[in-house]
């Protein structure tokens, strides 16, 4: 599908990183996150950096990873790393979340997601957040996930990257049900907070933890 498809079928397009192209860029990354409201877990954050004509098959098949079944995000992961898509992933662990709040360990993850990268990049595209204190030229996009097609693919990387995360945890940290909610204060979840209360891994400055901390 083409680009101008794209946008008319209001999928992500392509028109920020082509006018970026147009005007010198050539690496251009869009950069997303996963996790920043669970109450349990990492944030993760990916930045990707695509061809500048990436005519792929699987192209189509990309929305905001919430738009997306659990087996559609698998998939369309798969085929980006089988196509060899540049990518790079950052992780804050929960302790950091709790001393330096969701934002900045949002942005930690961010620029800890452009070091991983094969080389960096000149231009960058982020969901709705800003990056201080670089030099790089970037654009935050409100609801980039869903209009931008590199922040899109940032989004499905960092949530099948996270959600492994949370099924590794889930086996350190049973009782939790870690593998089913990841992290989220589903009823489910706040049920296993009460019953077992707050594990090494859940965010001690989130009220819904906190408040529960303080009646246990």
């Amino acid at each position: 599908m083409s680009g101008r498809n794209r946008a008319a079928s209001n999928l992500p397009h392509l028109r920020e990183e082509r006018a970026l192209l147009s005007s010198g860029y050539l690496r251009i990354a869009g950069l997303d996150e996963a996790g920043r409201g669970a109450l349990a877990g990492p944030v993760v954050a990916a930045a990707v950096v695509l061809p500048p004509n990436p005519d792929f098959p699987w192209v189509p098949l990309v929305k905001d990873s919430k738009l997306l079944r659990e087996k559609e995000r698998r998939h369309v992961f798969d085929c980006m790393t089988e196509c060899g898509i540049e990518m790079g992933i950052g992780v804050v662990e929960p302790d950091v979340i709790d001393a330096v709040n969701i934002l900045n360990a949002t942005r930690k993850a961010m620029k800890l997601a452009l070091a991983a990268l094969a080389s960096p990049p000149e231009y960058l595209l982020i969901d709705a957040v800003r990056l201080r204190y670089m030099t790089l030229p970037q654009k935050a996009i409100i609801k980039g996930d869903r209009t931008v097609l590199s922040i899109a693919c940032a989004s499905v990387v960092a949530k099948v990257t996270r959600d492994h995360i949370m099924l590794e945890l889930d086996v350190r940290y049973p009782g939790y049900e870690f593998a089913r909610h990841k992290g989220y204060g589903t009823r489910e979840h706040m049920e296993c907070l009460r019953r077992n209360g707050a594990s090494c891994i859940h965010r001690m400055t989130y009220s819904p933890v906190r408040d529960l901390v303080r009646l246990i």
